[in-house]
């Protein structure tokens, strides 16, 4: 009795956990024994590309669907059994925009501020660093905003009551560098109150923005870490290639024997080598040979999305 006391407590400390979690489409797998565990006031990432199931995932977590199989616990409440309380503590900012599109922003903000019986003023210090880039277009409908500021109302709304655990759908999908920057700025000052947060997103570059990462692909995790020891475990050679034909190069690349893998990583080719004997003017000869001109390799450290290409092999 004592040993399940302790073991329900331990439980009401973790501000999420999950355990074999699984969800299916029509016999389609969108979560496939997904299991994890999310620190108090930790800033944890979902990270993948579109369909991998982090939308899904978000959406068990929330009480909005049901598991196939497996358990998951928000404050330690049951997402099946307990999901009316599991409401009044989590905030949820789905990756579409779903406030009323109709209403100002100063309605749907006291809107979404009554369902939870609370006001404006009463947490207006959690929100107010955000609402006030807004405040100027109170009075201007949700629907007529930029994406930048929709994602700053949708995210004061989800905010609103104070939550202890904050879910966020890919908040910066579709959203200008220079507000994405903003938004991540903002996630650091919450972090700071002490609020759990679970952001997803396929951006790998923000990736390296969060205290742990999950990589998730096809409904599977891949590996769950800190960012930089998981770029600290590529463990393999890593080059950069570039050359004036840049699509034949990677042909070309791709038909080496000592090259492992190689993949466009914008203006340049990222490349593992599998034969250490392989030095830099040996691939350049290779290359030459073939035809090409303005070659330059360098030397490279692995990025987030160089571990996650390796981890889908």
């Amino acid at each position: 009795m004592i040993f399940m006391s302790l073991q329900n407590n331990i439980q009401a400390m973790i501000p999420v956990q999950c355990r074999s979690l699984n969800k299916t489409y029509k016999k389609i797998p969108a979560l496939q024994d997904v299991s994890f565990e999310v620190n108090p006031g930790e800033l944890f990432g979902i990270i993948g590309p579109d369909g991998a199931g982090k939308t899904t995932l978000f959406r068990i977590l929330t009480t909005l669907l049901l598991p196939a199989s497996g358990s998951a616990t928000v404050d330690g409440y049951n997402v099946v059994k307990d999901y009316k309380e599991i409401r009044k503590r989590v905030g949820y900012m789905p990756g579409r925009f779903s406030l009323y599109q109709d209403l100002s922003v100063e309605e749907n903000l006291t809107f979404f501020a009554s369902v939870f019986n609370t006001t404006i003023e009463e947490n207006y210090d959690l929100i107010k660093d955000i609402y006030c880039q807004i405040e100027p277009f109170k009075k201007r409908r949700a629907g007529a905003l930029s994406g930048g500021m929709k994602q700053k109302l949708a995210l004061s709304c989800a905010l609103i009551h104070r939550p202890s655990v904050l879910f966020l759908d890919e908040p910066t999908t579709g959203v200008d560098p220079v507000s994405r920057k903003e938004f991540w700025e903002i996630l650091k000052k919450l972090k700071q109150e002490g609020i759990t947060i679970l952001v997803s997103t396929p951006y790998m570059d923000e990736a390296s923005l969060c205290d742990r990462i999950a990589l998730i692909n096809n409904g599977k995790i891949l590996k769950i870490d800190t960012p930089e020891n998981i770029t600290s475990q590529f463990g393999k050679i890593l080059w950069t290639v570039q050359s004036r034909n840049m699509h034949t190069l990677l042909i070309d690349l791709r038909e080496h024997p000592a090259i492992g893998s190689c993949f466009a990583f914008g203006d340049t080719h990222h490349v593992t080598i599998t034969n250490e004997q392989l030095k830099m003017d040996d691939l350049k000869a290779y290359l030459e040979g073939k035809g090409h001109v303005d070659i330059v390799i360098r030397p490279a450290g692995a990025t987030i999305e160089d571990c996650f290409m390796d981890l889908l092999k």
